[in-house]
C-alpha cells in the first residue's frame, strides 16, 4: 500500500514509491522479527545483511558510484519506513548516512571518490565520537601520532552505536598539533577492539558500546580535519532521531490497532461488547496515529530544510550556505521537543486502549517507550527550546556545533 493510501500523507517525490517499493518487502520481513530480536536480545546482523543487499545503505550515493541518488527527503522517508520496522535499524545505520553525507559535501576530490566507490560497493561505517568519564569538552583523549614514520590510533570509545556491524569506524580524535581529526579504520584491523556492552534501556539492538583502538595502523587518506565537516551535521543527526520517532509512533499506532480488532474480550463498565466498537478506545487509536501523523508532517519540513542547505553547498554559495545551514537547524530544534513529547506520550497512551494483559512481556509494547525516550535523551530537548526561544526574542543564530565533556 502507497503512504498515500495509507493516509500517511505525501510522498517527498514522484520517484518515491517505486524507490520505497524495493524495499518494502524487507522492511516487512523485519517487523515480523522485531519482537522477537528485542525479547531475546538478538542483534539484527541478518536483517542488516538485507538491508546491505538491497542497496539501502547507498540511497545517497551517486548513481554513478553504484548508489540510488536519494535525495535527503527521500532518504529520511524511507527511514522513516524502517522505523516502523524496527527503529534499531535506523539508529544502527545513522552514523553511516551521516559519514556519507559528509562525503558528497567534501571539497577533497581524492578522498570524496575514494570512500565513495567503498560505499558504492555496500561497505558501511560507524560513527566512534563520544568519550565518557573525565573527557573534556574540547579536545579528545583518543590520539593519532607518528611513529617510525607511520600514523597510529589510539584510545577509547563509547556510543560506537551500529560499530559491531560496520566494516569502517569513523573515530574522532586529536592529531599531533592538537587538531581535531576524523580517522577510518576497518573494524577488522588489528588493534581494534569493539564491545557489545551497551546497557540502555531502549535502542538495545543498536551496537553502541565500547570500542577500543590500541595503536592501530592509520592510512594518511583515510584522515580528514574535523572542521571540514558538513556544516548541516547537527541537524541532519537530530533529523535520524525526528525520523525514527516518527516510525515508533506508526508502529505503535499500527500494532495497537491490530490488537484492538482482534480483542474479544470486553469490560461490563464499557461502550459495546466488543472493544473494537468503543467509541473510547477507538478514540484512544486515533489519537495514536494523530501523533504519528503529526510527527511525521513536522519530520517533512526539517528534511526539506536540510535538502536546501545542501544544495546551497552544491551552488558554492558561502552567504546562502550559512544562512540555509542556521534555519535546518533551527527548524529541526523546533520540531524536536514536540515531536518527542507526541511520540513519548503516545506510546504510554496506547495501553489505555487495551488493558492489563497488554503490559505482558511476550507483546513488547513497552519497546516503544523505552525506545522513543533513549532516542529522546541524546540531544537535551531544553537546550533545543532555549535556542529556539533566543533565536525568536533576540535574533541569535543557533551554534554551529557543540560538544559534551568536562568544560
Amino acid at each position: 500500500m502507497s503512504q498515500i493510501d495509507s493516509a500517511w500523507g505525501a510522498v517527498p517525490s514522484a520517484r518515491y514509491e517505486a524507490l520505497a517499493g524495493r524495499f518494502r518487502p524487507i522492511f516487512a520481513q523485519i517487523r515480523e522479527g522485531a519482537v522477537e530480536r528485542e525479547l531475546e536480545r538478538r542483534l539484527p546482523l541478518q536483517e542488516l545483511q538485507w538491508l546491505k543487499e538491497a542497496g539501502f545503505t547507498t540511497l545517497r550515493v551517486p548513481v554513478e558510484y553504484g548508489g540510488a541518488g536519494a535525495s535527503l527527503p527521500e532518504l529520511f522517508n524511507l527511514l522513516i519506513e524502517l522505523a516502523e520496522a524496527d527503529s534499531n535499524l535506523v539508529q544502527s545505520l545513522r552514523g553511516h548516512f551521516g559519514f556519507g553525507e559528509n562525503l558528497l559535501n567534501s571539497r577533497d576530490p581524492e578522498y570524496q571518490g575514494v570512500w565513495l566507490e567503498r560505499l558504492g560497493r555496500g561497505e558501511t561505517v560507524s560513527p566512534a565520537s563520544g568519550e565518557v568519564g573525565n573527557a573534556k569538552q574540547l579536545e579528545f583523549g583518543t590520539r593519532l601520532s607518528l611513529h617510525g614514520g607511520h600514523w597510529l590510533l589510539s584510545g577509547s570509545k563509547f556510543y560506537t552505536t551500529g560499530a559491531l556491524y560496520a566494516d569502517w569506524v569513523d573515530v574522532s580524535a586529536n592529531n599531533p598539533d592538537e587538531q581535531r581529526v576524523s580517522v577510518t579504520v576497518r573494524t577488522s584491523d588489528p588493534g581494534v577492539e569493539i564491545i557489545d556492552d551497551w546497557n540502555g534501556f531502549g535502542q538495545t539492538l543498536t551496537a553502541s558500546g565500547t570500542a577500543h583502538f590500541r595503536e592501530v595502523p592509520v592510512d594518511p587518506l583515510n584522515v580528514i580535519l574535523a572542521e571540514n565537516r558538513f556544516r548541516y551535521s547537527p541537524a541532519f543527526f537530530q533529523s535520524v532521531h525526528t525520523a525514527t520517532l516518527t516510525g515508533i509512533g506508526r508502529a505503535l499506532a499500527e500494532e495497537t490497532a491490530g490488537h484492538v480488532a482482534r480483542r474479544t474480550r470486553s469490560f461490563s463498565s464499557g461502550n459495546a461488547p466488543r472493544v473494537a466498537h468503543d467509541p473510547q478506545v477507538l478514540q484512544v487509536v486515533g489519537n495514536l496515529r494523530s501523533a504519528a501523523y503529526a510527527a511525521g508532517a513536522i519530520a517533512a519540513q526539517n528534511f526539506q530544510a536540510l535538502e536546501r542547505a545542501h544544495q546551497a553547498h552544491l551552488n558554492d554559495d558561502e552567504q546562502a550556505l550559512s544562512h540555509a545551514v542556521n534555519i535546518a537547524e533551527l527548524e529541526v530544534a523546533q520540531s524536536q521537543t514536540i515531536v518527542s513529547d507526541l511520540i513519548i506520550k503516545a506510546s504510554g497512551d496506547l495501553f489505555d486502549a487495551l488493558s492489563a494483559s497488554a503490559t505482558l512481556k511476550p507483546l513488547g509494547l513497552d519497546r516503544f517507550w523505552r525506545n522513543a525516550r533513549t532516542l529522546s535523551s541524546h540531544n537535551p530537548r531544553i537546550y533545543k527550546s532555549r535556542i529556539v526561544g533566543d533565536f525568536a526574542v533576540n535574533g541569535t543564530p543557533p551554534p554551529a556545533q557543540w560538544r559534551i565533556g568536562v568544560a
